[in-house]
C-alpha cells in the first residue's frame, strides 16, 4: 500500500501529446512502424563487456525481439517472459531462428532474471542498459525515477520490422506470446 501511495506521489503531469504509463512518456521520436529497419544499436548479455549487435542477431534470420519495463515485475515475470519459454517450441516449429527479450535493467540482471524462469537457450536475455533501443524505438517511460522501456514486441525479417506491437498504458495483451506467435505464422 505504501509503494502504491509512493508511485502515485512520484507520478507527475505529462504534457497533452504525451502518452502516460504510471509515468511519463517521453515523445521524441515515433514507435517504428511495419516495413522500418532495426536501429544499430548494442545490447548487452550477461556481462557489461559482452556486446551483442542488434542487427547482427536477426541478419539473414527469422525471429521475436520483445521488450518489457523491467525484469522481476509482476506482469513480466508472471505473464510475459513465462509465455515465450512456454511456447518456444511453436516459435521454432513457425520458424523463429531467435527470440530476444530486451529490458533497461543491467546485463547482471537481465541473466540472474533468465535463470529464474529457466529460459535456458530458449530465450536470449539482453540488457539495453544505455537505453539506446529505447530511445531509438522512441518507446521510453520515466518510471518512479528510472528510465524504462514501454511493453512491446515484433516479428523481425532479416532486420526487418514485420510486425510492431506496442502496448499503451498498463496494457500487456498484443505483445503477448500467442498474438505474436500467430503474426509469425501468418509470414
Amino acid at each position: 500500500q505504501q509503494a502504491r501511495i509512493r508511485r502515485q506521489e512520484s507520478v507527475h503531469k505529462a504534457p497533452s501529446q504525451t502518452r502516460t504509463f504510471h509515468a511519463l512518456h517521453f515523445p521524441h521520436i515515433m514507435a517504428p512502424q511495419v516495413g522500418d529497419k532495426l536501429p544499430e544499436v548494442i545490447l548487452y548479455e550477461g556481462v557489461p563487456d559482452a556486446k551483442v549487435k542488434l542487427t547482427d542477431l536477426f541478419a539473414g534470420k527469422k525471429g521475436i525481439l520483445f521488450g518489457l519495463p523491467g525484469a522481476y515485475t509482476p506482469g513480466c515475470s508472471k505473464t510475459h517472459l513465462p509465455g515465450y519459454v512456454a511456447d518456444f517450441d511453436k516459435f521454432k516449429a513457425a520458424g523463429a531462428d531467435v527470440i530476444v527479450c530486451v529490458a533497461t535493467n543491467d546485463p547482471f540482471v537481465m541473466s540472474a532474471w533468465g535463470e529464474a524462469h529457466a529460459v535456458g537457450n530458449k530465450v536470449r536475455m539482453l540488457s539495453d542498459m544505455d537505453a539506446k533501443l529505447t530511445d531509438a524505438f522512441g518507446i521510453a517511460l520515466n518510471i518512479l525515477g528510472s528510465k524504462r522501456m514501454s511493453r512491446f514486441s515484433a516479428v523481425i525479417s532479416d532486420n526487418e520490422i514485420k510486425a510492431w506491437n506496442g502496448e499503451e498504458g498498463g496494457a500487456m495483451s498484443c505483445s503477448l506470446s500467442n498474438p505474436t506467435l500467430a503474426q509469425l505464422k501468418a509470414l
